[in-house]
């Protein structure tokens, strides 16, 4: 006759059913009470993600980012994304006293014209188009950048006669200054800057460029009411305190701005 012995384990799980059994009062063979789901399975509070480790991994979009109210009701012309950098090539211009005097009497008279100004934060010079740089391009493109210009003279170029100018977005409008001396060799850098853009499939600079410096600007498409004060506004620069103003603008050091990134371009003497 063959016998059936448990094995330990058997008997080991068998032992503690039993234990349990009893421990939970039904040990005698009473039917079990079921108990609350609450009790089984106790709701878990979660704690919050501490802030350092919150801005390790930022959204992809900032609300704060898409308020124009907190840029001066300035409209972004693409949506911000992580990873995807806003980039322009550019010459600074640093204004003299005397300039700065005179944008204050521009502001004021666009304001008799119903037409309210803002003075630029910094002012430049564009040799290209705002494009979006993704990250990992930002140093192949600047490299490629140091390389085309590197045998590129600088130069002195100046402005004088105001112009308007309007984004292709009609969502700001500019009061400008137009480059009357220097502009075949921005036409010259333009090419240089452009090569580089091909290189990367992005858009190139305007094929008819108006090379400026632009002063100040308003939200909107205002174009014709800043053009119907244009001749009144041009009075002021002709006619200023010393002889008409002449901005002038030392070509020595080319710039690409890509998000919160500076890279600084000598030109050869």
């Amino acid at each position: 006759m063959l016998v059936a012995y448990s094995s330990s384990s058997e008997e080991d799980s068998s032992e503690a059913g039993c234990e349990k059994a009893a421990a939970d009062g039904h040990g005698d063979g009473s039917p079990e009470r079921k108990r609350p789901k609450t009790d089984e399975h106790p709701q878990k509070t979660r704690l919050p993600l501490p802030g350092c480790l919150l801005a390790m991994f930022p959204d992809d979009v900032d609300p704060q980012t898409e308020d124009s109210s907190l840029h001066s009701g300035r409209i972004r012309t693409f949506k911000h994304e992580r990873g995807i950098w806003a980039s322009y090539v550019y010459f600074p211009y640093h204004p003299e006293e005397e300039f700065a005097e005179l944008l204050d009497q521009l502001i004021s008279v666009a304001g008799t014209h119903g037409v309210v100004l803002t003075p630029q934060e910094d002012f430049h010079l564009s040799l290209s188009q705002t494009v979006v740089l993704r990250h990992h391009w930002i140093l192949p493109f600047t490299r490629s950048l140091r390389t085309s210009l590197a045998h590129c003279k600088r130069f002195v170029c100046s402005a004088e006669r105001l112009n308007v100018y309007c984004n292709a977005e009609k969502t700001r409008t500019f009061l400008g200054m137009e480059v009357s001396a220097g502009h075949a060799q921005l036409l010259d850098l333009v090419k240089v800057v452009d090569r580089t853009m091909t290189e990367f499939s992005l858009d190139t600079f305007y094929k008819d460029p108006s090379f400026h410096v632009s002063l100040a600007w308003c939200v909107g498409d205002q174009t014709v009411q800043l053009k119907e004060g244009l001749l009144e506004l041009q009075s002021l620069v002709d006619n200023h305190d010393e002889g008409p103003f002449v901005l002038r603008l030392e070509c020595a050091e080319l710039r690409c701005k890509t998000g919160n990134k500076t890279f600084h371009f000598t030109l050869e003497t």
